[in-house]
């Protein structure tokens, strides 16, 4: 059976550095027979965690808000594995990506304990500079407190214009990785 891959992208440039990376990835899990979905989250309408503890009561829709989430549930719920994509602000990962995570509690609230379900993960980072120390290090924590097998990181310094990943050897790392990922 094909393993099952859902990217949330948190850049707002549909065409960036990060996408880019993304994109090398998806190709490379693709390639390899994984399904993949992609979510661009600066296209979906995705409100901040409300923080109520109201959610979990229905496994379809388990938010009490309705939006852009509904659609990345299912395909979290069913993904083997979850790409974290984003470039670096101000040192660490993107709003957009950050909202977008803190709203997955409402799949854990359906579980009494709040158990968030076992996956396996992926970081995929461009930036101007090199300076990941920050998100590298709330990636491994999320890592170790959602109990998730990191099966590694592609980070991309040096990147600031539409398109500067181009050529670049972190391209080809990402593409790997999908593969890698995709077979297991």
């Amino acid at each position: 059976m094909a393993r099952k891959i859902v990217v949330l992208n948190g850049s707002p440039r549909a065409k960036g550095n990060t996408a880019g990376l993304v994109e090398a990835f998806a190709q490379g899990a693709r390639a390899a027979g994984a399904e993949v979905a992609r979510f661009d989250l600066q296209k979906l309408d995705i409100h901040p965690c409300l923080g109520c503890f109201g959610g979990g009561k229905d496994e379809e829709s388990p938010c009490v808000q309705k939006d852009g989430m509904g659609d990345i549930y299912p395909a979290y719920r069913e993904a083997d594995v979850v790409a974290l994509a984003s470039p670096l602000y101000y040192w660490s990962i993107s709003g957009q990506l950050k909202c977008a995570f803190d709203r997955l509690f409402a799949v854990a609230e359906c579980n009494e304990d709040y158990a968030n379900p076992v996956k396996e993960a992926v970081l995929f980072m461009a930036a101007e500079g090199d300076g990941f120390e920050e998100s590298e290090h709330w990636y491994d924590r999320l890592m170790g407190h959602l109990g998730w097998t990191d099966r590694g990181k592609v980070l991309a310094g040096g990147v600031v214009d539409v398109g500067d990943i181009a050529g670049h050897a972190e391209l080809a790392e990402a593409e790997a990785l999908g593969r890698t990922v995709a077979r297991g």
